[in-house]
């Protein structure tokens, strides 16, 4: 009777190793599979993230390549800058008010301003986002004392363009600014970074793959707090490499003074002989140094004013004026119509067509050197009636006007405009006139020519007639025979003596220098006020520098305007501390 109910209550027992065996099977199954699945398919997934947490890359900037004047002089040039950064990774929106409080306690700085930077550079990528640019040395030794409290943020330096003689010779250098997230989409492929600067004019933009050089960095392994343990490999960072431009620093310093006359302007220099560039000025002007910190509100207004600073208009087209009268002499001696004893009789006024023409004095019959000298108007009216307008600007274009020089800043140069029958056909839907052809002879009408297009006008008179192609950098550059007769060039050498001995450039017949030779040129711009040109060389017989200074409505003449500009540019190079000794000896 007992033995019953024992039965029954010992096989029930039984049965209970059984089930938790079952258990711990179902759930020792379940975790192999797991640590399988973990392992075998989602093991490199895993690994990358463990990576990401332990492993971190330090990138390091590269250091921009300098720029350099023919003398080794530095141009541009990079410094070290220290930034404030938000990891938005690391500070959720609650987190971040009492990092921002610490921030602003430890940085003396406004927490509002803060507020600001993150909301403006947030990004959906999750970059860092910059808070503050250009640390004092105090603050970051602050910031570095209380770290430990400040998680989420750190201080990193940058490398910034640096211009150390400011507004000098900015159209030309350039300047650098950051890439924007648009542009780093495009741009990473090459190796670009968000935190990059690339070249945004001038040289920098024109060179911008030989200065901006290659980044670097370290891999590093770090603990749960941040903190680097050990260094698991380093890439140096490649410089930038260094660009010597043929620009020479005292005249481009000279250039930059004798524009401070006038308050729009330009001036080119450069050598005859190879078509290398000495000074290239440009006003009003700009200092590049304002966009490696990033222009102000106000700094920006000014840059974008109607005066246009940042244009540079020695390559910009402008009424020639006078100074062409040189293309119609070259177009008249080598049309067979005229020639170098050819004489033409000059009035005060002349008629054509029931229209009368003014000029400034009366001369009598002169000759083309004479002609060029004195700039007689009337002299070119009636050569260019007798050309005609296709042998002028057959002339214009073979002497390189319509068209860019060649110079590396391809970009920004214009081709200027030759206004000729056709154009003004297919631009005004009007026929040609003979008084287009009179008023396109003497430098006026529908004519635009840009400083460095006129100084490769000069450069070729002075040269024996080859058209250089101007350059910033020593390198193979074409020169283009123009197979000009020697009397024509004679004529013009003639002519362009004339205007500085006895013309209207005579305020550069100074004993004190090499014997000048040039052309002035006054171009009207109803209703604004005059342009004054002036183009010229030195010295007379071997040329050596060419120079082309222009003032944009200046309201002068080109004798009393641009032909000062010329002749302080020509007291530094022929005078100065870089002056050959013959030539100093004449001080």
């Amino acid at each position: 009777m007992v033995a019953g109910p024992r039965s029954s209550r010992h096989s029930g027992m039984g049965q209970q190793p059984v089930l938790l065996l079952v258990v711990v099977l179902v759930l020792s199954g379940a975790m192999v599979a797991r640590l399988a699945w973990l392992q075998l398919v989602q093991g490199g997934e895993n690994r990358a993230r463990a990576d990401d947490n332990r492993i971190r890359l330090m990138p390091r900037n590269p250091i921009r390549g300098r720029i350099l004047d023919r003398h080794g002089d530095v141009l541009a040039s990079s410094r070290l800058t220290y930034n404030l950064y938000l990891q938005p990774r690391q500070v959720s929106d609650t987190q971040w008010p009492a990092l921002r409080d610490r921030l602003a306690t430890v940085l003396a700085v406004g927490a509002p301003s803060l507020d600001q930077a993150r909301v403006h550079g947030a990004n959906p990528e999750g970059f860092r986002v910059p808070l503050m640019a250009g640390l004092t040395s105090v603050q970051v030794l602050r910031f570095r004392e209380q770290i430990d409290a400040l998680k989420g943020a750190e201080v990193d330096t940058d490398v910034l363009r640096s211009y150390p003689h400011g507004r000098l010779g900015a159209h030309v250098l350039g300047y650098t600014s950051g890439i924007t997230e648009e542009e780093y989409e495009r741009l990473q492929t090459k190796g670009y970074r968000i935190r990059d600067r690339v070249g945004r004019s001038g040289v920098e933009k024109a060179f911008e793959s030989s200065l901006r050089g290659q980044w670097g960095g370290q891999q590093v392994e770090v603990n749960a707090a941040g903190q680097v343990q050990q260094v698991l490999g380093d890439k140096p960072a490649k410089p930038g490499q260094d660009l010597t431009l043929t620009l020479d620093l005292p005249l481009q310093q000279a250039a930059e003074r004798a524009l401070d006359g006038v308050r729009k302007g330009a001036i080119v220099a450069m050598d005859p002989q190879t078509g290398a560039i000495r000074a290239i000025a440009s006003r009003p002007t700009f200092d590049p140094n304002v966009f490696s910190d990033g222009p102000t509100s106000s700094q920006w207004a000014s840059l974008n004013s109607p005066n246009a600073p940042l244009l540079n208009r020695a390559f910009q087209g402008f009424p020639p004026a006078s100074t062409f009268k040189l293309v119609t002499t070259i177009a008249a001696l080598e049309s067979g119509k005229f020639t170098a004893t050819s004489k033409v009789m000059t009035m005060h006024s002349f008629c054509y067509a029931g229209l009368c023409y003014g000029d400034h004095g009366a001369m009598g019959r002169i000759g083309f050197p004479m002609a060029l000298a004195v700039s007689s108007n009337t002299f070119f009216y009636q050569v260019g009636l007798k050309l005609g307008p296709t042998l002028l600007f057959e002339a214009a274009r073979r002497m390189g006007f319509g068209s860019v020089t060649g110079l590396e800043l391809t970009d920004e140069e214009t081709s200027g405009l030759l206004g000729d029958p056709a154009w003004k056909q297919k631009v005004l839907g009007e026929a040609w006139t003979p008084v287009d052809t009179i008023t396109s002879a003497i430098g006026q009408g529908a004519l635009q020519v840009t400083p460095i297009q006129m100084a490769r006008l000069y450069a070729a008179v002075s040269n024996g007639g080859w058209l250089v192609t101007p350059h910033l950098v020593e390198r193979p550059t074409p020169r283009r025979w123009l197979g000009l007769q020697p009397a024509t060039l004679q004529v013009l050498r003639e002519g362009l003596r004339m205007v500085v001995t006895q013309g209207t450039g005579k305020v550069l017949n100074d004993p004190t220098l090499p014997p000048v030779a040039g052309k002035t040129g006054t171009g009207e711009d109803p209703p604004r006020p005059d342009h004054a040109w002036f183009g010229g060389y030195a010295p007379a017989d071997k040329p050596t520098l060419v120079i082309v200074a222009f003032g944009e409505n200046s309201g002068g003449y080109g004798g009393t305007v641009a032909a000062p500009m010329v002749k302080a540019l020509m007291t530094t190079w022929f005078l100065g501390a870089n002056a050959p000794s013959t030539v100093k000896g004449k001080r």
